[in-house]
């Protein structure tokens, strides 16, 4: 699926497939975290592997006060107990499909807001 470019400046999506999402400047394999100014691949791989420990260092870098979770194929939902510990670091949660959380993320970018994208 492609997207139209936002803005240079920011990591917007320009496409996305099953294994991969290739922004304006990069590819990077899939799972991996997106936010404004930061992207990169990381090594959680299922919800199960969520927790404030792991999205710390991925917060730090980009402020951000939304994570879209993109789960995949379909359309998965985080444990109630990691919504409140993530919600605890001051970061509210929404997941969908990786399509869906792409495009989302691209409109919410756009609007400047502070959203970062987990696509798992």
């Amino acid at each position: 699926m492609e997207f139209n470019q936002q803005e240079a400046s920011h990591n917007s999506i320009v496409s996305v497939e099953e294994y991969h999402v290739n922004l304006a400047h990069t590819q990077l394999k899939i799972p991996c975290f997106i936010s404004s100014h930061h992207c990169c691949e990381v090594d959680m791989a299922h919800l199960d592997d969520i927790d404030k420990v792991s999205l710390f260092p991925l917060s730090n870098q980009d402020d951000i006060d939304l994570l879209i979770i993109g789960t995949g194929t379909t359309h998965q939902f985080l444990h109630p107990k990691q919504q409140v510990s993530i919600r605890k670091m001051g970061i509210g949660t929404e997941s969908m499909n990786n399509k869906s959380a792409c495009r989302s993320f691209n409109l919410l970018l756009s609007d400047a807001r502070s959203v970062g994208l987990l696509l798992l």
